[in-house]
């Protein structure tokens, strides 16, 4: 030490020591328990270094109090010999002594080229308690040892004197047998309930271990133990697993390869309202009659309709069947007009019988609908090109399109006719009424509505329908000469009569001047005489071109023969007069 009242330095390190001259590895460790000096303080070491004094400078020589001497060692840690140190002659002033070495000894080095056998020491590496070599101390302070507590990891050593790092021990999760332990899941090793956990000292070791151990010291029954509740929740997830795989699997077959479920027999007798919907197809159908319990799934219908030629046919309306009944009989009875409960307008029926057909089937006062169509018709949805035509009876004549219609007690009378008008707007635009009007010669959609009407009224067969069609064409030209543009049709009398009548006199017709008389007046109507079909409507879209400008019911009733100039037309007109006896 120095001469500012540290106290005395620490004793020379003795040839004898068996770390004596180690400077490599070794010298990294930490070192033994520092010497006690004043009132039995930890005396701090400090690596050997020339210390410089006042008044001396560059010499190696070192005083301590007392002119204690101290050895002087060279650059490999090994002291001078007394005659190489000489002491200043004159305490202010002293020279250099010459300095004097031995030869060091060659080191020697193992077959992976690591030096053997001891290491000089480094005159420059920092003593085993100062981790930062040559950085000193202030007075009084201490340095920690950082390889001296438990926490720290140990000094680095040579790879000479490694020692191989034991093997952890193999953790499995299964039971390699009785000698090597049980898994603490199955073991319980953890839940013992024997108030033990923690109890032992061993709170930092895992549970399985302390499982382990405790087993192997103890052995019996403890050793073989099973956790019941875990062997308990193993089989009910295996089975539940089992159980779930079966009950797809089977329905898999079921969906795939096996029939639909379905009822036996054509119902149990319970009576029930079924309505189907417009434009509901085979599945739609299906889903609406298991919900109303009359099959029993609507795979096995679907199946029963196709295998039925005339299973496509069944329409929307009212049904009336009965619940339970297999899919084969419930199909069969929706093609039989008994199960039918749908309000049915018929082609080419006028205005005032519909009305009349549904307040009997609203079941309120007669002209109920007829009222209610006379006041709110523009409300009723009519189209644009429909409204505002001058001289027409009943602006809804032509739109309420014959069909089926779910009507039943309940129902607004305005509802049913809204759902009329919706039907044959929907049909007109369609078939693209208000641009194929004009290349008919038509001044818009309407007329092409009442020329469909004028074809459903005097045609007595659909076959009649195109025939009928052209006549009525031909005679519209400007150019007719044979009825001067005059349609002459009976129906349009009839229409303004409220009647159906064949018998008409002459003297009659000539005298009513009616726009709807067409034998008064010329060309079209004001509007339509009645509902037409389909059949009717496809007529007056496309008229045959044979040239037909008459006809005549020879028979009276079912048979129309057409003609094409006026000689033809009489001998049609004889026929018809001898078919009678007249």
């Amino acid at each position: 030490m120095t001469e500012y009242g540290r106290g005395q330095g620490s004793e020379p390190w003795h040839p004898d020591d068996p770390l004596y001259g180690d400077g490599g590895w070794g010298g990294q460790q930490a070192a033994p328990q520092a010497q006690q000096s004043y009132g039995g303080r930890p005396q701090q070491q400090y690596p050997q270094q020339p210390q410089q004094q006042y008044g001396d400078w560059g010499t190696g020589d070192q005083h301590g109090y007392g002119d204690q001497a101290y050895p002087q060692y060279d650059e490999y840690g090994r002291p001078y010999a007394p005659q190489q140190i000489q002491h200043p002659q004159q305490p202010g002033h002293q020279q250099q002594p010459p300095q004097q070495h031995q030869q060091p000894q060659q080191p020697q080095y193992d077959q992976n080229g690591w030096p053997t056998g001891s290491y000089p020491q480094d005159p420059y590496a920092g003593g085993p308690q100062d981790p930062y070599a040559q950085q000193p101390a202030p007075y009084g302070g201490e340095q920690s040892d950082y390889y001296g507590t438990p926490e720290a990891y140990p000094p680095p050593e040579p790879p000479g004197r490694r020692r191989p790092e034991p093997e952890p021990e193999p953790q499995t999760d299964w039971d390699p047998g009785p000698d090597q332990g049980e898994h603490a899941f199955f073991a319980g090793g953890d839940d013992d309930g024997d108030g033990r956990d923690g109890d032992d000292g061993r709170d930092g070791e895992p549970g399985d271990r302390r499982g382990r151990g405790e087993r192997r010291g103890g052995g019996g029954k403890e050793k073989k133990r099973r956790s019941g509740l875990a062997c308990l929740v193993v089989v009910a997830v295996f089975g539940g697993g089992l159980a779930g795989v079966g009950y797809f699997g089977y329905q898999f077959y079921q969906d795939r390869f096996g029939s639909a479920p379905d009822f036996a027999g054509s119902g149990n007798g319970q009576q029930v309202t079924v309505t189907i919907p417009k434009g509901s197809g085979g599945y739609a159908i299906g889903q609406v009659l298991k919900k109303m319990g009359v099959v029993k799934s609507v795979d096995a219908f679907v199946a029963a309709q196709a295998a039925n030629p005339d299973g496509k046919s069944i329409q929307d309306g009212v049904y009336t069947l009965q619940k339970e009944m297999s899919a084969a009989s419930a199909v069969e009875l929706m093609l039989s007009p008994k199960s039918r409960d749908n309000l049915i307008i018929a082609e080419g029926k006028r205005n005032a019988a519909v009305y009349e057909l549904i307040d009997a089937r609203l079941e309120v006062a007669k002209g109920t609908t007829a009222k209610v169509a006379e006041t709110r018709w523009k409300s009723l949805g009519l189209p644009d090109w429909a409204v505002n035509h001058p001289d027409v009876k009943d602006p809804l004549e032509g739109f309420l399109f014959p069909s089926s219609y779910a009507v039943a007690k309940g129902q607004k009378p305005e509802d049913v006719l809204k759902q009329m008008v919706a039907r044959a707007t929907e049909k007109y635009e369609a078939l693209g009424f208000e641009t194929k009007a004009e290349s008919l010669g038509l001044e818009g959609p309407w007329e092409l509505v009442t020329v469909a009407s004028l074809v459903q009224a005097e045609g007595k067969t659909h076959d009649d329908f195109r025939k009928m069609s052209e006549v009525i064409y031909n005679r519209l030209k400007p150019t007719n000469t044979e009825t001067n543009q005059k349609l002459q049709f009976d129906s349009s009398f009839n229409y303004l009569k409220g009647q159906s009548e064949i018998d008409i006199s002459e003297s009659e017709i000539n005298s009513n001047t009616d726009p709807y008389n067409t034998y008064t007046n010329k060309g079209l109507p004001p509007g339509p005489i009645g509902n037409p079909g389909d059949d009717a409507i496809k007529a007056a879209l496309n008229p045959t071109s044979d040239g037909w400008i008459y006809f005549v019911a020879t028979d009276g009733m079912d048979k129309t023969e057409f003609a094409r100039n006026i000689e033809e037309h009489q001998k049609l007109v004889d026929k018809f007069n001898a078919s009678r006896g007249d």
